[in-house]
C-alpha cells in the first residue's frame, strides 16, 4: 500500500534549505534567506495567480496573430525581444521595457496583443479592470488597488493588463470612473512595477487623446504604441485565416477585402462565423452539402455593422502622429 503524499509546504522548504546550509557550511545566512524567499514565491505563485483571476496563456498565440504585421513587428522588436533576451539587451545597453500603452480604435486587437506578449514570453497574464475597482466605493478603491499590486509582485513574472486605462487617467476628471485616490494610487504603483525584474505593465485605451499628458511621460511608460485598423494586406491575411478554417470551397479573398474597408479583426471574425453558420443551416434544412462560399461570406458582411467609421480612422491617424512613441 502506498503512503499518502501530502503537499510540499513552505516549512518543508525551509527545513531542506537549512539542512543544505548545515551540510555545506558555505551558504551564508543572507543567501539562504534569499533562496528561501525565491523558492517559496515559486511554490505560492499558482495560488496567487488564481486569486488574482490570472492565467497562463497557451504558447503559440503570438504566432497566430496574423494580419497585423506592422503593429506586431514593432511590439516584437521593442517589447518582446529585450524581455526575452535580457543578456543580449544588457550587452547593448538596452533597457527592457517595464510599462507600455497600446492605443487604437475598439476591436483592433489591443487585448489580444497583450495576451500574445504573455504567451510569447511564457509569463502569466493578469487583467485589472478599473470599472470593477470603482464599484467598490471610494474609501476602498485605493487600498484594493494597492493590495492587488502587492499580490502581483509576489508572482515571479507577469504581464499585467489594464484595459480602458482612461477610466484611471483621463485628463478630465468627470470622465474617470474611479475616484482621484485610486488614480493617485495607480500612479504610485507604476514605479513599483518598473522595479520588478520580470513584470510588464500593459495599458490599453481607445482614446489616447483623453489621457493626462503627465500620465504618458517617458519616466512612466517606455512606449506608446498604435494598434490600428487593418489595411488591405492585413485584412487579406485575416480573411485567409478564417476562410481556411471554415471552408474548402473556392473563395475570392480579394472581393472580401474590398467589401470590408472599415472592418476590425473582430468584425471579420464575426462575419466569417456568420458565413459558416449560413452554410451549416443550409445543409441542415435544404440538404445542400456545400460549405461556405464567396456569396455566403458577402451576405454575412452585409449583415455585419463595422466597428469603424471614417472619422474614427482619421482620429487614429491624428493620434498616431501626435502620441506614438516607438
Amino acid at each position: 500500500m502506498k503512503a499518502a503524499v501530502r503537499p510540499f509546504h513552505r516549512e518543508d522548504l525551509r527545513q531542506v534549505l537549512r539542512l543544505l546550509g548545515a551540510l555545506n557550511g558555505e551558504i551564508e545566512a543572507q543567501l539562504l534567506d534569499a533562496l528561501e524567499d525565491a523558492l517559496a514565491a515559486e511554490l505560492d505563485a499558482p495560488a496567487v495567480l488564481t486569486e488574482l483571476g490570472g492565467r497562463v496563456i497557451p504558447p503559440g498565440l503570438w504566432d497566430e496573430l496574423r494580419g497585423m504585421d506592422e503593429a506586431k513587428e514593432i511590439i516584437e522588436r521593442r517589447v518582446i525581444l529585450p524581455l526575452a533576451e535580457p543578456e543580449l539587451a544588457a550587452r547593448h545597453a538596452v533597457a527592457p521595457p517595464k510599462a507600455i500603452v497600446l492605443f487604437g480604435p475598439p476591436g483592433t486587437g489591443k487585448t489580444t496583443f497583450a495576451k500574445g506578449i504573455a504567451s510569447r514570453l511564457g509569463w502569466p497574464f493578469v487583467e485589472i479592470e478599473p470599472a470593477e475597482l470603482g464599484a467598490e466605493g471610494a474609501e476602498r478603491q485605493a487600498k484594493l488597488l494597492a493590495d492587488t499590486f502587492d499580490r502581483l509582485l509576489e508572482l515571479p513574472a507577469a504581464v499585467v493588463f489594464v484595459d480602458e486605462v482612461e477610466d484611471l487617467a483621463s485628463i478630465r476628471q468627470e470622465e474617470r470612473r474611479v475616484s482621484p485616490s485610486i488614480t493617485n494610487e495607480f500612479l504610485k504603483q507604476i514605479p513599483r512595477m518598473r522595479e520588478a525584474a520580470h513584470h510588464l505593465l500593459a495599458c490599453a485605451t481607445n482614446s489616447v487623446g483623453l489621457l493626462d499628458p503627465a500620465f504618458l511621460r517617458p519616466g512612466r511608460f517606455d512606449y506608446v504604441l498604435p494598434v490600428g485598423p487593418p489595411n488591405d494586406e492585413a485584412r487579406a491575411a485575416i480573411w485567409g485565416r478564417y476562410v481556411g478554417e471554415i471552408t474548402d470551397e473556392p473563395v475570392d479573398i480579394g472581393v472580401l477585402v474590398t467589401a470590408t474597408p472599415l472592418f476590425t479583426p473582430a468584425d471579420i471574425e464575426w462575419a466569417a462565423r456568420k458565413a459558416a453558420q449560413r452554410a451549416f443551416e443550409r445543409e441542415h434544412f435544404e440538404g445542400n452539402g456545400s460549405r461556405a462560399t464567396t456569396d455566403d461570406f458577402l451576405a454575412a458582411i452585409t449583415e455585419t455593422r463595422p466597428t469603424l467609421t471614417p472619422e474614427m480612422v482619421e482620429a487614429f491617424e491624428s493620434d498616431t502622429a501626435r502620441f506614438s512613441r516607438a
